[in-house]
């Protein structure tokens, strides 16, 4: 799948080491969809049999393909109370959700009942894909973040 790709690559490329270190040190990431995975401390069987190198910067288990493969993929109105009232529109293909939380990592939002959005000190990860919608409160969040504002 694509986050064992992705994790794999960035060990390939070594910039594997370099995110976590980069993170650790308090930089911003901004993880969506195959990104929550990598950024997750423990994952489901799939990512055991895979292999997949995982980041774990999150206190976070996550599932992959929690709401099923690519043709149940949807869109849903998400209650995301850092981003304000209004509704964000998320955008889920092939999502993993978290299963655990632990830590200081802190629940941002759900849907039927799954976890879709995490918050751990400078990291969010979400398991939809707000790059593919017109909203932009999510990005300008972790803008702010990166200023030090957010």
């Amino acid at each position: 799948g694509e986050s064992t790709t992705i994790g794999k690559l960035m060990k390939i490329t070594e910039i594997f080491d370099g995110v976590k270190k980069l993170a650790e040190s308090g930089v911003p990431l901004l993880g969506t969809c195959a990104g929550m995975i990598v950024l997750a401390k423990r994952g489901d069987e799939q990512v055991l049999r895979t292999k997949q190198p995982l980041l774990g910067l999150m206190d976070i288990s996550v599932v992959r393909n929690a709401f099923g493969r690519q043709r149940e993929s949807f869109e849903a109105d998400l209650n995301i109370p850092i981003l304000g009232e209004k509704p964000f529109r998320g955008v889920f293909i092939r999502a993993p959700a978290v299963k655990e939380i632990w830590g200081d990592a802190e629940v941002i939002a759900e849907f039927m009942g799954k976890i879709v959005g995490v918050k751990q000190r400078n990291i969010i990860a979400v398991a939809f894909h707000p790059e593919l919608t017109d909203d932009t409160r999510l990005h300008e969040y972790f803008l702010r973040m990166c200023r030090g504002d957010g």
